[in-house]
């Protein structure tokens, strides 16, 4: 029998906008926990697809490149990406954190929006989580990517435009806009990780020199003291992970610290690559 939880991401999951053509999947795993993702999955069915709520909402605020401030007190953290931060209480400026912010105030600030949800509606600071589109049906989380003034942050449940994301991500890149251009976001070695230098959002490349697996995660190592960490419940979503063994990756996200080791957290498969030769 469904919790409370489950009720309510399915409920969410079924809001998902026709247009998007978006399909979600459904599956329980052998303990009963039920687990949603935008790939076909084994024994997984796919949830039906609803349109999306057509009211608008007025921009009052942008706060920076990600997060905006509604007339009706709704504090909006844009779905599925991420912008380097703008200088701030306890935090300071990004490169292109300052760009991010002044694009997004000249698209949306005192001009009406409308909101998609997915499978989350808020996150754990109560802010409102959403894909923002204006009056003329421009989509401003994937128009941010495809600008390079933001990169794609997969969240998984909320997988809902991650594709379209990842495909305006790469664009980018290969493009060499924004932060692409940036010597800020360039790849890191993983052997020249360090206590003064993995803050932030990185790229981190190496060598996966073996692999490793515990209950929850696997963890393909760059080293001993560097590693990349895959949560278990993705695996059927990625080539089998004896294939990285020998072979150069990149992979993505923020680096924890713990002690003297370095793990990069992996969430969806569109968060780390295989290399080609003249990417290493």
């Amino acid at each position: 029998m469904l919790n409370k939880a489950a009720i309510c991401a399915i409920c969410l999951l079924l809001q998902v906008s026709a247009a998007a053509q978006a399909q979600v999947y459904e599956w329980l795993d052998k303990q009963g926990r039920h687990h949603y993702s935008d790939r076909e999955q084994d024994r997984a069915r796919i949830l039906a697809v609803q349109p999306a709520n057509d009211a608008y909402h007025f921009v009052e605020k942008v706060f920076d490149g990600d997060t905006v401030l509604l007339g009706d007190g709704q504090k909006v953290r844009l779905l599925g990406i991420n912008t380097p931060e703008v200088a701030g209480r306890n935090k300071a400026a990004e490169s292109g954190g300052e760009e991010a912010r002044a694009w997004l105030r000249q698209r949306l600030t005192h001009r009406k929006v409308r909101l998609e949800s997915d499978v989350e509606s808020r996150d754990k600071y109560g802010r409102t989580l959403a894909y923002v589109f204006t009056e003329d049906k421009q989509h401003i989380n994937l128009e941010l990517v495809r600008q390079g003034l933001a990169f794609v942050n997969i969240y998984p449940p909320n997988l809902k435009y991650v594709d379209r994301l990842l495909a305006a991500q790469q664009e980018a890149e290969r493009a060499g806009l924004g932060i692409w251009r940036d010597p800020e976001y360039a790849p890191t070695q993983a052997v020249r990780l360090n206590a003064t230098n993995y803050r932030g959002w990185k790229r981190v490349t190496g060598r996966v020199l073996g692999l490793k697996k515990t209950v929850k995660y696997s963890y393909l190592q760059f080293s001993d003291h560097v590693a990349v960490r895959i949560e278990n419940k993705i695996l059927a979503a990625l080539p089998p992970l004896s294939g990285y063994v020998g072979k150069n990756v990149e992979a993505r996200g923020w680096v924890a610290k713990s002690k003297d080791r370095f793990i990069v957290p992996v969430r969806h498969p569109g968060d780390m690559k295989m290399l080609s030769a003249w990417e290493r």
